[in-house]
């Protein structure tokens, strides 16, 4: 068994797309229209037939209060590994992106946290 596909809860489709694909360099790999919303993926270029991203449109009830109550706490929804994390910080910053933490030491792993523009806080991890 293995993870073939993960979601982020997204306020605009469109905006994700851009930011996920334009801003952290993932590439689309799927995009199919699905009534009101689209089935969107993206897959990091370093494994393109790897785990999807699933830009999930956030219209369930339960959704926005639950990422309220995340970004309030300051707790990222997901995490993604980089290389570097100082690099990544420093090129995602030059791209405009907000971080609510630096990067910082902690233990075995070195972590940041940016807003991804559409309700969420996600987290860049560098493990060694």
């Amino acid at each position: 068994m293995r993870i073939n596909l993960t979601s982020v809860l997204v306020d605009d489709q469109d905006k994700a797309l851009r930011f996920y694909t334009d801003v952290l360099g993932f590439r689309p790999k799927h995009d199919v229209p699905m009534g009101a919303h689209r089935w969107i993926s993206v897959v990091s270029p370093e494994d393109p037939d790897g785990t999807e991203l699933v830009l999930e449109p956030d219209e369930h009830p339960a959704a926005k209060p639950f990422k309220e109550a995340l970004v309030a706490d300051g707790i990222p929804f997901t995490a993604f590994a980089v290389a570097d994390a100082r690099k990544e910080y420093e090129r995602l910053r030059e791209l405009g992106v907000h971080f609510t933490q630096e990067p910082t030491a902690m233990g075995p792993v070195t972590t940041a946290v940016l807003d991804d523009t559409c309700g969420n806080l996600i987290q860049i991890q560098q493990f060694g």
